[in-house]
């Protein structure tokens, strides 16, 4: 969506005029957001991370969205990381509007290495991409963040990769001048700081981190800062729920907005046995294939899900079932006709892989031992990583690491998972990979063993994925441990104790 021009003024509030006059910006690379922040109570990810979905596989809740407005050097950020801290909320995603500067054309890059062109109008944000960005991720998708590079005056190559959160906060000195915009706000909060303590800051920030003269920082905000305050930030302050005076400082306030975030954020915990209780009672799905229950097949359940089998033998069986597990797997991709002719000159009309590639996720850390056999069949198979903790205090899934090739949406993406019994991070993976982009039908999830109630809470959400699996167990335990199961695959087999939140626990 194009925002510049005068067409674009009408959806700003409030309105104004194309009369200010341009300000000299310092050049400097614009950071982005750390991936994560420590307080003095926890560390909090600031990646985002996949939202909860129901039984239908729809997003059971909105991210809750605080914005946050005020001038230049008003402490908006430091407002941000207070609230953060107080919330004690793990999941939070920071938006700076600094992310969302246009993308000069020549004739504006000029005037922009000259010091001619006005960073601070509201024609000089991406609005457009802005509020498309902020609605995805209030949605919980996956979005790709541009990094602004104010030495060159244009957006990196690279973007960064964020999710939505429990709780995402927008901070700019815009933030409330775009209606639609303001629509995504949850809450709107303007940070009223005294004008000469705004001013004092930019003197200490620009002098010692920017290496300008007292006399240039001055003219620069007599002439462009205070008009732009004047003229489009401090008008907004009328459309917040919440003004903040002092900033930062302000522990009331902050302590105020804490509380009345906590009200409206329900806790919306995962609860697999409820997704999965109505359907346990019917038939297995159609979606689901288990390996034929061979002599072969028993036999080496038979050995895995021994207590008395030493690791070697463990690890031994386990590689044949998941070699067996993959074969299978495979014979679900499509295939066409394709003639060959032999070496006797003869032609022989066989099959190949019609599609345009083949791709390997494996959810960690249990579901990284499946690689090996894959890399076996498929020559040349790419891999992805996709790390799934379950919380302790909570119970949800949450996702904390994740590597998936490029162009992914394009391939047919084998999900592999030695343990499924709730089902609860093979959803969030497969969430993953549908907010990627790849189309459901070419998902197939393999797991060596998977409970009913995995089966059902999988094929309910997502009908389309294929599920294969070499054996389907009856019951989960209260600790979602499947029964009778094969135990915690991932310390069997690495000959580890597994920290208490790694997804192997949640999975047996």
């Amino acid at each position: 969506m194009a925002c510049g021009g005068e067409g674009s003024l009408d959806r700003l509030l409030p309105s104004v005029s194309s009369g200010l006059s341009p300000r000299k910006r310092t050049t400097s690379r614009c950071k982005s957001e750390p991936p994560l922040l420590r307080t003095s109570k926890r560390t909090i990810y600031t990646a985002g991370r996949p939202p909860w979905y129901n039984e239908h596989g729809a997003q059971s809740k909105e991210a809750f969205v605080i914005g946050l407005c005020g001038g230049s050097a008003s402490g908006k950020t430091t407002v941000a990381r207070k609230i953060i801290e107080a919330l004690d909320v793990p999941w939070v995603v920071l938006l700076s509007m600094d992310s969302f500067y246009k993308v000069l054309s020549e004739e504006e890059q000029a005037r922009a290495a000259s010091n001619d062109y006005n960073f601070d109008h509201p024609d000089a944000f991406d609005f457009g991409l802005l509020v498309y960005t902020l609605r995805k991720l209030k949605q919980g998708k996956s979005v790709k963040i541009p990094v602004y590079d104010f030495t060159m005056h244009g957006r990196q190559k690279e973007w960064k990769t964020v999710y939505g959160a429990s709780v995402i906060i927008f901070e700019g000195i815009m933030a409330f001048a775009d209606k639609e915009l303001l629509k995504l706000l949850d809450m709107k909060i303007f940070v009223d700081t005294d004008s000469d303590i705004r001013l004092v800051r930019r003197l200490r920030r620009d002098i010692t981190e920017r290496g300008r003269d007292i006399e240039g920082v001055i003219k620069q905000y007599n002439k462009f800062v205070k008009p732009s305050f004047e003229q489009y930030i401090e008008p907004t302050m009328r459309l917040a729920d919440i003004v903040v005076p002092r900033g930062g400082g302000n522990m009331v306030a902050i302590d105020l907005i804490v509380q009345h975030v906590h009200s409206q954020l329900e806790e919306v915990s995962f609860r697999a046995v409820a997704l999965a209780s109505a359907h346990q009672a019917q038939p297995l799905p159609q979606t689901l294939c288990v390996l034929e229950s061979t002599p072969q097949v028993r036999g080496m359940h038979t050995i895995i899900r021994n207590r008395e089998t030493s690791r070697d033998e463990f690890i031994f069986y386990s590689k044949r079932l998941m070699r067996l597990l993959i074969e299978r797997a495979l014979s679900f991709l499509p295939s066409q006709v394709h003639v060959v002719q032999t070496p006797q000159g003869q032609d022989y009309e066989g099959r190949i892989f019609h599609g345009k590639r083949i791709t390997g996720v494996s959810i960690l850390r249990a579901g990284e031992t499946m690689e090996p056999a894959l890399r076996a069949v498929c020559k040349d198979v790419r891999i992805g990583k996709i790390l799934i903790q379950t919380n302790q205090d909570t119970g949800e899934p949450e996702l904390h690491y994740l590597r998936l090739p490029k162009d992914i949406s394009e391939d047919h993406v084998i999900l592999m998972d030695c343990t499924v019994s709730t089902g609860a991070a093979a959803m969030m993976a497969v969430r993953v990979l549908l907010d990627h982009d790849v189309q459901e039908e070419k998902i197939l999830l393999v797991s060596l063993l998977m409970a009913e109630m995995g089966v059902h809470s999988v094929a309910y959400a997502f009908p389309q994925v294929k599920i294969i699996t070499t054996a389907v167990d009856k019951k989960v335990n209260n600790v979602f441990h499947i029964i009778p199961g094969i135990g915690n695959f991932g310390d069997r087999y690495f000959g580890t104790d597994a920290p208490p939140d790694w997804s192997d626990g949640d999975m047996d």
